[in-house]
């Protein structure tokens, strides 16, 4: 498979429990799922989904930050169906839809840009004003700007706990509620597999996006100040989200789904989305489709694993069921 493929995912509908693939099947309950942030690079989310509905899985319940956030509580709403709703969303969407140009500290000395249009996506989506109502249980991870501990945000007004967890810092205003001032929950738990841990998730399947989240390349960039940032920004999500997999993955099965992409594109850019959904959606599948669960331990297809828990290893490679 190539990282260009351009066959656009299927809505097959919801099989029947038994044409559920065995991985996904032998998962201890309560299953999360776990949605990454990532910004423009969600749209590698909705492909992951496409994979997800498409083999009849739904989960106990759903652990998302930033776009990861947004993306999750759509799901949660429609559990079975989401993925082409929001398909539609991001191949349509523009960068100015969701940062405006032209209000510069105009309208609020906390950010460059307003929250208008993350506003405006969040009442296109039809989800219930309330996080309790939603079908599938939902979690918001934003960070509380005061203490820096993660804020999970399992109850109460819904659009507040989206737009403080896609509170990029500098970006978008942070989100003032029930006394705390909040974030992008992106800085402390860039994919959250802690909290659904600490929200008593017995296995998980995590969606992530991006180069932070993909095998690392030992190439060092250009010597110039920009290339040298971003560098050093990828190391230091990288070592988050690895400890995290890690300590995790000792305890409960953690499953990694690929996205098969290898080409990303720049924060601002959305007209790949289609890209990446098409991408997403035949690399997580094919990868579901040879999945084996054996206890504790991470299964990804990079073949890495982490010990369980107690004594001695997990056994925790992914089969795949053909090259990716």
């Amino acid at each position: 498979m190539t990282s260009d493929e351009e066959t656009r995912p299927v809505p097959l509908g919801r099989p029947p429990g038994d044409a559920t693939p065995a991985g996904l099947r032998a998962l201890p309950r309560p299953v999360a799922v776990v949605v990454g942030a990532g910004g423009v690079l969600g749209a590698a989310h909705v492909g992951v989904g496409y994979a997800l509905e498409q083999r009849g899985f739904v989960p106990d319940m759903i652990i998302g930050t930033s776009v990861g956030a947004l993306n999750g509580a759509i799901a949660a709403a429609h559990p079975d169906r989401a993925a082409p709703w929001l398909d539609h969303v991001w191949s349509t969407l523009r960068r100015r839809e969701v940062y405006p140009l032209g209000y510069w500290f105009s309208f609020s000395r906390a950010s460059v840009f307003t929250d208008r249009g993350l506003r405006r996506l969040i009442a296109q989506a039809g989800l219930p004003s309330r996080i309790e109502q939603l079908t599938v249980p939902f979690t918001a991870v934003a960070m509380d700007l005061g203490t820096g501990a993660a804020a999970l945000l399992d109850h109460g007004d819904l659009e507040s706990a989206l737009l403080a967890s896609a509170a990029i810092p500098g970006m978008l205003p942070p989100v003032d509620r029930e006394g705390r001032t909040l974030v992008d929950g992106g800085v402390v738990a860039y994919v959250p597999v802690m909290a659904a841990r600490q929200a008593g998730a017995a296995s998980v399947v995590v969606v992530s996006t991006g180069p932070e989240s993909s095998p690392l390349s030992r190439a060092l960039p250009p010597r110039r100040a920009r290339a040298i940032a971003a560098r050093a920004g990828l190391l230091l999500l990288r070592h988050q989200i690895e400890r995290d997999l890690h300590e995790v993955s000792k305890q409960i099965p953690t499953v990694v789904l690929p996205t098969g992409i290898e080409a990303w594109p720049a924060p601002w850019d959305f007209g790949q989305s289609q890209r990446l959904i098409n991408t997403a959606s035949l690399a997580a599948g094919r990868f579901l489709d040879g999945l084996r669960i054996s206890g504790p331990g991470l299964y990804r297809a990079d073949g890495l694993s982490a010990a369980s828990a107690g004594s001695g290893p997990a056994s925790t490679s992914a089969v795949l069921g053909g090259e990716l």
